[in-house]
């Protein structure tokens, strides 16, 4: 008997197991579409709440809700998960940190990192955390959490602003050198940006207040002359031959 044939002669006698395996397949199928769907869904309608709060925050527009980090929660809350439910809690932390509630700010952007970890914000949300400390005169606090920006995550894009912050601190305290690689890192690493640009001002401004960090000129190579042998004297002290006359 072919394999054709065996696989008939087994459906033949298994006909209602096939059916709902049939079925089911169809279902699954059905499941995984509708879930598909959905997300997409879910993903437009988070996107234009979060386009609706952001306008409302917009100078300019005539047009105010309640206070933007509320606002902003709120979406998070409406649509967890989402993507813009990610870009909702930064912005609610970014708002917080602007109207001076450092540790609001601070704890939306830490629930950021532990809810949005595989978003790519997440620098943003480092140099947040960062930037709360430093608002609040935590200097040691600020310092540890721009390293940790720097040290552990060297290609997000925020890293040059925790480097420029790095040297604006550790010229706060009296530490020149310190200050002055993070400023040069800066300035090679963005040479035509607003920051790079703003980093070389307070380089040669640290270099003013610490001469030090000027390193010497190079010493200039002193001429040498090589006497002449004995006996001979150099060709420029032989004047013009002269021919005599007869």
């Amino acid at each position: 008997m072919s394999l054709s044939d065996k696989g008939w002669a087994w459906f033949e006698s298994n006909k209602k197991q096939a059916f709902y395996g049939i079925l089911a397949l169809l279902f699954l199928g059905v499941v995984i579409g509708y879930v598909i769907w959905h997300k997409g869904e879910k993903e437009i309608a988070a996107g234009e709440a979060l386009s609706t709060v952001s306008l409302r925050q917009t100078p300019g527009t005539g047009v105010r809700g309640a206070e933007p980090a509320d606002a902003y929660l709120k979406v998070a809350a409406e649509y967890p998960h989402s993507s813009a439910a990610a870009r909702a809690v930064l912005l609610a932390a970014g708002s917080e940190f602007d109207q001076g509630k450092y540790d609001q700010a601070k704890a939306d952007f830490e629930r950021f990192m532990r809810e949005y970890q595989s978003t790519p914000f997440m620098g943003e949300a480092l140099l947040g955390i960062a930037a709360c400390y430093d608002a609040q005169g935590k200097t040691n606090e600020a310092i540890t959490s721009y390293k940790n920006l720097v040290e552990h995550h060297p290609g997000e894009s925020s890293v040059p602003q925790a480097k420029f912050a790095l040297g604006r601190l550790y010229e706060s305290q009296n530490k020149p050198e310190q200050a002055r690689t993070m400023f040069e890192d800066v300035v090679r690493g963005d040479p035509y940006g607003s920051i790079g640009s703003e980093a070389g001002i307070r380089l040669e401004e640290l270099k003013q207040k610490y001469p030090s960090l000027v390193p010497p000129p190079p010493p200039v190579p002193t001429p040498t002359f090589t006497a002449p042998a004995p006996g001979t004297l150099p060709l420029t002290n032989i004047g013009p031959l002269k021919m005599e006359k007869k």
